[in-house]
């Protein structure tokens, strides 16, 4: 189960590291094994548009149920522990299932999904029909981060990378026998989705089963009552609802620019070549909560051999003819279109250079259970976005997409600023080597 601190090195930890950064990047074939099922549709624009506003309304849920992920991993450590976080699941995805019934079978979701969301009055219904199977998959995608926390805490990560492969195959087959029966809907669409969800959610809760029944009765951090989980989850919670409203902010910019339409299709392919490379990077957060406490050392080391990999790969691609031949061939994309969106990816090197360590202190705050202070870093991101993007719309409207990077870039380095302060402060608190001590940051990779 759990290893010694004499047995865990580099090594242990890319073994760790690994099928986490896999399995995240893989989920975006997924997306893509949807899309391309739907584009085949006779009416396949009129179907995207419905399957993807459904989907916008349907990642806020998701993203409250995926936060059982680091949850789990970060307290449970015992049967009885995992007990408590059952009960607390249960009670999440009641509530969730509440609120997206609401939405699914009233006029409630009339109003959302046509007012709010801006669809069209012939639209409505099949968005509906679709949001209906989606809501199951919220129950499985919940389900599913409650297992994998406990199988990231006891260190057997490539059950995930497993898990996401088997999805994968099981959702392509679905998908030909969608395509070859010639029946394609936006449901189709959400229906692979589910197929798939399930599937990963079984793999994980088999191997979860097996290893909560190995962990003891109860552990020495054995958390009491479900209040220390809501305590620990509420600021996740609310931190998340802040996140969700700066995809809106940025949109709402960029239909103020010169030439709109260019704008948010060069700020979209852009964000999108980013996330592919950041998505590998999203579990850093799991080597904190999962190792600092006993190998500070080796954990800032593997920060830094990993933390400027996003920075350079999306500087290669920003720089080099490789960025150009990528966003032609794979992507797609050509004209004043690649022009555009190889000018915003400039923008997003700032992103890519202060993400990671944005993830590894929030790590930290979960190993110290001062989750509280993300509610203050997000809020700080969404503010400083906004103010980057009213002065870049009011005084630079021509830098199009430019001004989507701009805004979500500086938003994320007063993120990470604001961490930075507040783990600062904790670290000092709790006696402990603060991350600012860079010389000392410095003697750990020469170590190496």
């Amino acid at each position: 189960m759990k290893k010694t601190v004499e047995d865990v090195n580099m090594k242990s930890l890319f073994i760790f590291f690994i099928p986490l950064g896999l399995s995240a990047s893989l989920v975006t074939i997924s997306h893509i094994i949807i899309n391309s099922t739907l584009v085949r549709a006779e009416n396949s624009e009129f179907i995207l548009a419905s399957y993807a506003i459904a989907m916008s309304l349907f990642v806020i849920t998701e993203r409250l149920g995926n936060l059982l992920r680091q949850t789990c991993s970060s307290l449970v450590r015992d049967k009885a522990s995992y007990k408590l976080m059952s009960h607390f699941a249960f009670y999440l995805i009641v509530c969730l299932m509440l609120v997206a019934i609401s939405v699914a079978y009233t006029p409630a979701g009339d109003f959302i999904f046509a007012k709010i969301f801006g669809a069209k009055a012939n639209m409505v219904d099949d968005i509906k029909r679709i949001y209906q199977v989606l809501i199951f998959v919220t129950i499985f995608s919940a389900l599913r981060c409650l297992a994998q926390g406990v199988i990231i805490y006891n260190r057997q990560t490539k059950w995930l990378t497993i898990g996401m492969v088997i999805r994968l195959a099981a959702m392509y087959m679905l998908s030909l026998y969608f395509i070859h029966s010639g029946h394609i809907t936006g449901t189709s669409g959400a229906i692979i989705f589910l197929i798939g969800m399930m599937i990963e959610c079984l793999i994980s809760f088999i191997e979860a089963r097996s290893l909560v029944h190995k962990m003891p009765v109860k552990h020495e951090l054995y958390i009491e009552s479900k209040k220390t989980i809501l305590k620990f989850y509420s600021p996740l919670m609310f931190s998340s609802v802040i996140v969700v409203m700066i995809g809106p902010a940025i949109n709402i910019s960029l239909g103020k620019t010169v030439n709109i339409e260019l704008a948010i299709a060069s700020y979209a392919i852009a964000l999108s070549v980013t996330q592919l490379i950041l998505s590998f990077f999203t579990y850093i957060h799991q080597i904190v909560i999962n190792f600092y406490g006993n190998h500070n050392a080796i954990v800032k080391k593997f920060l830094l051999v990993m933390g400027f990999v996003p920075f350079i790969l999306v500087g290669i691609l920003s720089f080099t003819p490789l960025g150009g031949l990528f966003l032609e061939h794979v992507i797609g994309v050509n004209g004043r279109l690649l022009d555009a969106s190889l000018q915003v990816l400039k923008v997003t090197m700032l992103m890519a250079l202060v993400f990671p360590f944005i993830d590894f202190f929030n790590g930290l705050l979960m190993v110290y259970k001062r989750t509280k202070v993300t509610i203050f870093s997000q809020s700080a991101n969404f503010v400083v976005t906004l103010i980057a993007l009213i002065i870049g719309v009011n005084f630079a409207a021509q830098w199009n997409g430019t001004i989507g990077a701009m805004g979500l870039s500086f938003g994320f380095l007063a993120e990470l600023i604001v961490l930075g302060v507040f783990v600062h402060a904790i670290e000092r608190k709790e006696g402990k080597a603060s991350m600012f001590q860079i010389r000392g940051l410095l003697k750990v990779g020469k170590k190496s």
